[in-house]
């Protein structure tokens, strides 16, 4: 099974390959998202460590299960050969009502077929009001005319 865009990256192919993980993330769906690593893929998010499209699955549905109205947008930070670092941010709220935007940061590394075998990542995050907020497109695909990070001052 091949994921293009495959290694070695460009700019124009690791940010089309950044698109493609945030329009996915941005699905909220686990099985979906989970065909986009490697059957034996390696994860650290945050404290956690997980192995695998099955343990990717199950930690994405606990995720989206706690983390509603979730809105995600990626961009690349650099890339050489088979590895891209991205930078992020996504707002959600939980089942209060309370409002987060997360900051954080994604090394990823992709097997020939362009599939991620390792995604190491770092995530911050704090509480912000609703009226806070500043991701507000309709749920799922960010609209190609929104503004990236850069351009939103993140």
């Amino acid at each position: 099974m091949t994921r293009p865009p495959l290694p070695p990256f460009t700019d124009e192919t690791a940010a089309h390959k950044a698109r493609l993980a945030e329009d996915a993330w941005n699905s909220r769906d686990p099985a979906r998202v989970a065909l986009a690593y490697t059957p034996d893929s390696q994860w650290r998010n945050r404290a956690e460590f997980i192995t695998g499209r099955e343990q990717i699955a199950a930690f994405l549905t606990r995720k989206w299960a706690r983390e509603l109205d979730y809105r995600l947008i990626k961009q690349v930070w650099a890339h050489a050969g088979d590895r891209i670092a991205v930078r992020f941010a996504y707002e959600y709220h939980d089942d209060s009502g309370q409002w987060f935007r997360a900051y954080g940061n994604e090394n990823w590394q992709f097997d020939d077929g362009g599939l991620m075998m390792i995604r190491i990542a770092s995530i911050n995050e704090h509480p912000i009001a609703a009226d806070a907020r500043a991701f507000f497109w309709p749920l799922g695909r960010r609209p190609d005319d929104h503004p990236g990070l850069t351009a939103m001052g993140f």
